[in-house]
């Protein structure tokens, strides 16, 4: 399983051809809450979104719904990062971060966040392209 962050949904539903993905791979995505809210929240009209959403929301949600828990993991890796000196842009980052860590799985993204994270945490990151 492989948690696939917002940067790269973005990629792949504006059309930008990366890695081949064949229908094993998808099989092993899984999605989170705020990936789900930063995704449907950039969606533009098109005539396929009602069928994306079904699909999407089809996947696996992990920490569904999200422990307070999560939020405390996800605010320490944000305040572990300040203290090493690595700029974090975004909370939202470490909160996916955390999920992908309660669960040991890595994210796939295309956002130097998680990079940054994975130098101070045990966080596996696959990079898109």
């Amino acid at each position: 399983m492989i948690l696939v962050d917002t940067s790269v949904w973005i990629e792949l539903l504006n059309g930008q051809h990366g890695p081949r993905i064949t229908e094993e791979e998808l099989l092993t995505f899984a999605t989170c809450g705020p990936v789900v809210q930063e995704v449907f929240e950039g969606l533009r009209e098109h005539p396929w979104v009602q069928a994306f959403r079904e699909v999407f929301l089809a996947l696996p949600a992990l920490n569904d719904p999200l422990s307070i828990g999560t939020f405390v993991a996800a605010a320490e890796i944000y305040r572990q990062g300040r203290r090493r000196r690595y700029t974090i842009r975004s909370s939202t980052d470490c909160l996916i971060a955390a999920i992908a860590l309660d669960h040991k799985i890595p994210v796939w993204h295309k956002d130097r966040d998680f990079e940054s994270i994975a130098r101070f945490t045990s966080l596996q990151t696959k990079r898109y392209r």
